[in-house]
């Protein structure tokens, strides 16, 4: 593993840099060192509190339909709110990356804003104004994270970062599995937003200590580049992102509704959230394991034999009723799933200096993220069975599998 204290470019699965794609950046104006590890441990911080939320969406989704008596529809659509919205901030803020230079003033405001929206539905705790207010709170999530992705991109650690972002997601997922559904059982429906202020305010005393990671100063836009590079960005840009959007979609469409899911195959609740804690910890290893296999190895074959394994662990849900099975399923799908998301960012990460093409990697995972939970509730309500809901996001997890001849073709690139 390449030490961080002489990393200087932006890292890739392969361990290459794009030759003379990125002009060198300085990025020691920040109070820690700018590519060390606790560097990209705040970075995934950054990066991970403006969409907490999904992290815990099994728990937000089973108090709303048991504590605030909402269907599963119902349910749906306010996840979908919250998540729709942080599309919308993270596409508005990927046009804007190149014209905010002073991106941590502004994810200082979109952090406070962030906790005023969930102060706000706690205060009001009217199930009228659920979904605008979470849409308004996806909006400042999206936006916060597309400056985080772009942060990363410029970082020179991306590769790391994008794992770490990964790495806290799950530890904070395990976390609020683990305790928040007997918490929110005692103290009712809102406990999970009361998480997601303490999450958001952890970043905010994180933030002063990131390191500026400013814009270049000459950034080529993507558009100028060279006919070569333009040949190799087009395309796969385009399937990366394509894929990224079909892997968050299949994921979260049954992520968001795992207790649901559990509780459709006689599984109890206790079980459910003991199961959905370990599998979060356990799936921490997947983040490790891209960190560390982005450095030694090319692109194409861990990812897609990560995303085979996928395919697999998903449709091992067809048989949640054998305990063992639900177990070993969502241990499988948590490890391949922070696995794969960190390759993904980073092959988007590849096309542009200023982070911008981040940002938009960011945008199609958050979009995948609203449209997954939103088909799944639809789909339940309707009448559809899990079961069935299970084969159809197999199918479109399968879809993924294209962007594999995409980084093989990055990978020829970098040689």
């Amino acid at each position: 593993m390449q030490s961080p204290s002489t990393t200087e470019a932006t890292e890739l699965p392969g361990g290459s840099t794009p030759e003379g794609q990125f002009p060198e950046i300085s990025t020691h104006t920040g109070l820690l060192a700018s590519n060390g590890w606790l560097a990209s441990i705040f970075l995934g911080f950054l990066s991970s509190a403006g969409l907490y939320y999904v992290n815990i969406f099994p728990v937000i989704v089973d108090a709303l339909m048991v504590g605030a008596g909402l269907s599963a529809e119902q349910a749906g659509q306010i996840t979908f709110a919250n998540t729709i919205g942080a599309v919308i901030g993270a596409f508005t803020v990927s046009w804007l990356i190149r014209y905010i230079p002073r991106w941590k003033l502004a994810a200082t405001i979109l952090l406070c804003c962030s906790i005023g929206m969930d102060v706000l539905t706690i205060k009001l705790a009217n199930l009228d104004l659920l979904i605008p207010l979470r849409l308004v709170h996806g909006i400042l999530g999206g936006a916060l994270v597309g400056l985080g992705f772009a942060a990363i991109a410029r970082s020179g650690i991306a590769g790391r970062s994008y794992s770490m972002v990964l790495l806290v997601q799950y530890i904070g997922g395990a976390i609020g599995m683990g305790f928040l559904p007997a918490l929110v059982v005692e103290h009712g429906p809102y406990v999970p937003f009361y998480a997601l202020i303490t999450f958001s305010a952890i970043t905010l005393m994180m933030l002063p200590l990131i390191a500026d990671y400013p814009l270049p100063e000459q950034s080529v836009p993507v558009t100028a580049v060279t006919s070569r590079e333009h040949k190799l960005s087009v395309r796969p840009i385009a399937i990366t992102l394509i894929a990224l959007f079909c892997f968050q979609f299949a994921n979260m469409a049954l992520f968001a509704f795992i207790f649901d899911l559990g509780k459709s195959f006689a599984l109890p609740l206790s079980f459910i959230s003991q199961t959905l804690f370990w599998a979060n910890l356990i799936a921490i290893t997947g983040a490790a394991l891209a960190a560390v296999t982005g450095q030694k190895f090319p692109l194409a074959k861990p990812l897609g034999l990560a995303l085979l394994i996928t395919v697999v662990g998903l449709l091992m849900f067809v048989s949640s009723g054998i305990r063992e099975i639900f177990i070993i399923a969502n241990v499988v799908t948590g490890i391949t799933w922070a696995f794969c998301v960190p390759y993904f960012l980073t092959m988007t990460s590849r096309f542009d200096s200023a982070g911008q093409m981040g940002a938009f990697g960011g945008f199609a995972s958050k979009l995948g993220l609203a449209c997954g939970p939103l088909f799944a509730g639809y789909f339940i309500t309707g009448g559809g069975s899990y079961t069935q809901l299970i084969v159809v996001v197999t199918v479109v997890l399968g879809i993924c599998l294209i962007a594999v001849p995409a980084a093989a073709r990055l990978d020829r690139a970098t040689d």
